[in-house]
């Protein structure tokens, strides 16, 4: 994961997803899906490995996913181990109309975990338009999903539905995973004493602004501690009053069969 410096860039993070599955299970459907972006490989490899990028927002910020497609067949598995290193999130695909498809995200879970391991991942069901031809029911793929911890979309790169809705959510998890949501929070400034304004390395102009800046906030700080200070000597005020007030209390009269002098009012 790589945090855009430069004000030029076309995004502020970005991301390397893995989809995985067996073949013919519609990754490079869902890859297809996506108008933005190019389908050029950075690294002029192709082999095995088809690749994509598309650029989503997320809570006003810019994310931009690299996608990697990687085959399903055995002979790619090498492939796979050496792409998996470097991804900060997997999706793993499976055809609900292929039951096989689904039995077979055991063993790709197995090599992420090893290869790959505490990578965040979500459970993606392709496919949703060949619903009638389903052999994957939605309970039985959500129950497995929630007993590994992981999120579930089912998706159709036909009627471009829940892709982007995925996406998003993954990378959702992997900037919290990595603490990137302090970057949600406005950032704060701290204030330079006055007297050290001077020896900052900068235009005149720009010091004297600075100065007159360091100077208004320091007031309004004395001001706002100053008020504050008086409610709470106010309130302690009042607290010591209250402890110095006697408490009076009125005298019980002594029970009626009660025959000792000392207990009677005179």
């Amino acid at each position: 994961m790589s945090q855009a410096g430069s004000p030029g860039r076309a995004y502020d993070f970005l991301l390397k997803f893995l989809l995985v599955g067996d073949s013919d299970v519609g990754k490079g459907e869902i890859l297809a899906s996506l108008q933005d972006g190019a389908a050029e490989s950075p690294y002029g490899y192709h082999m095995g490995i088809d690749y994509k990028t598309t650029t989503i927002l997320l809570d006003g910020r810019r994310i931009k996913l690299q996608l990697w497609d990687t085959s399903g067949q055995g002979r790619f598995c090498t492939i796979f181990r050496s792409y998996s290193r470097g991804a900060q999130g997997v999706i793993l695909v499976y055809d609900i109309t292929n039951r096989w498809s689904f039995d077979g995200i055991d063993r790709w879970i197995k090599e992420i975990d090893e290869h790959a391991p505490g990578v965040p991942k979500i459970l993606v069901g392709n496919r949703l338009h060949l619903a009638f031809k389903r052999q994957v029911s939605t309970e039985q793929a959500q129950t497995y999903a929630e007993r590994l911890g992981m999120t579930f979309f089912e998706v159709s790169p036909l009627c471009n539905f829940n892709i982007t809705e995925s996406f998003t959510e993954l990378a959702r998890i992997v900037l919290m995973r990595h603490g990137m949501d302090r970057l949600w929070r406005p950032n704060k400034v701290s204030c330079t004493p006055v007297h050290l304004v001077d020896k900052l390395p900068l235009p005149v102009a720009l010091r004297s602004h600075l100065k007159s800046f360091s100077m208004a906030n320091g007031l309004n700080a004395r001001m706002m501690h100053g008020r504050s200070y008086s409610l709470t000597s106010s309130n302690i005020n009042k607290r010591n009053s209250l402890k110095k007030a006697k408490i009076i209390r009125l005298p019980q009269s002594p029970p009626k069969n009660c025959t000792r002098n000392s207990c009677k009012i005179s």
